[in-house]
């Protein structure tokens, strides 16, 4: 979901800068392909991820939710040269096509997919992560958090979507509806975790910043 009007969405990503040649690719290869390609981050939001990653210039990067890949190569443009960017995903039918895309890219050496459970994999993981996105089943946002957080040092950063939820956020929840409820619950732990300083952009379905102090 886009919550500024459609003009005004097409002048934002108008002046902001375009959409690299091979990202394009994808982006059409997703839209002519895939069942629901709203789920790729798309033009704004994939420079939003590409500037915030600049700023970090981060070592490590962990991924949760590959999806086609387009958000993965976002974060990957501004990881350091010696860096290593992991992408979790429980879509086996995605895998090879992802592939062809991270190899199609500068980055190709240093993304590493990991397929399965995300809260099984994250624990093998021997590292620390200066940059982590989260994008994949809601319901375990707040789980996700619980587990990532020893893993991140000072200073490290966390990118959380979908946090807005098409509005729902803010509408009466329906007694089956876990998602939501799982997404205002962790949008709680977000603003009021005493390790976490966080805001929340109203970038397509909303992209909270969280900074681990």
């Amino acid at each position: 979901m886009d919550f500024l009007p459609e003009k005004l969405n097409e002048y934002v990503e108008k002046h902001s800068q375009p959409e690299p040649e091979l990202l394009q690719k994808l982006n059409r290869e997703t839209w002519q392909k895939m069942i629901a390609p709203r789920m790729l981050s798309g033009h704004l939001q994939g420079r939003v991820l590409s500037m915030l990653s600049k700023l970090v210039q981060p070592k490590n990067i962990l991924e949760i939710g590959t999806y086609t890949g387009y958000s993965a190569l976002c974060l990957a443009e501004g990881m350091q040269q010696t860096g290593e960017l992991h992408t979790i995903d429980i879509n086996e039918e995605l895998f090879d096509f992802q592939r062809k895309y991270f190899d199609a890219s500068s980055f190709g050496k240093q993304i590493f997919q990991h397929l399965g459970n995300a809260l099984e994999i994250i624990p093998k993981l021997e590292k620390t992560f200066d940059l982590v996105f989260i994008d994949a089943d809601k319901n375990n946002y707040p789980n996700y958090l619980e587990i990532l957080l020893p893993k991140l040092k000072k200073g490290s950063i966390i990118l959380s979507d979908n946090v807005l939820w098409s509005g729902k956020v803010i509408e009466k929840v329906k007694d089956d509806d876990e998602d939501t409820k799982s997404l205002l619950q962790y949008n709680k732990l977000l603003n009021e975790h005493p390790k976490l300083e966080t805001v929340i952009l109203p970038i397509r379905d909303g992209l909270t910043i969280s900074r681990v102090m």
